[in-house]
């Protein structure tokens, strides 16, 4: 039995799975950001689930910074949703603060994904 593992085969699969992985993401974030659109929490889960399961395998290749990139998107935008909940008391500033946060989320998503597309880390 072979157990070489063609280094071609696994960026291959690491790319299949952060390409995977940042569609959901894109999807939670576009239902965030448009009125009526609203993506299910399930698939931001999925999404997060994916990158804490497979980011050993990506340990020491340039995707490892994509799957840092995303877990600590989704852990940021989520403690600054929560911190800024007790707005929504007041109806506008809670609308303006999630929907800076749905912004910045979705930037973070297709900023990560144009640096996956093109074979390069995620900045920093």
């Amino acid at each position: 039995m072979n157990d070489v593992i063609d280094s071609g085969e696994r960026d291959r699969s690491l790319k299949t799975v952060g390409t995977v992985s940042y569609l959901l993401h894109a999807i939670v974030a576009v239902g965030a950001v448009l009125p009526g659109v609203q993506a299910s929490v399930l698939l931001l889960l999925i999404a997060f689930a994916i990158d804490l399961f497979k980011r050993e395998d990506a340990a020491g290749t340039w995707q490892a910074s994509h799957f840092s990139w995303r877990i600590r998107s989704v852990l940021w935008a989520g403690g600054l949703y929560l911190l800024t909940a007790p707005l929504w008391l007041l109806i506008l500033p809670g609308w303006i603060a999630w929907v800076l946060i749905s912004l910045w989320f979705l930037y973070r998503i297709v900023r990560g994904w144009l640096a996956l597309s093109n074979n390069q880390p995620t900045p920093g």
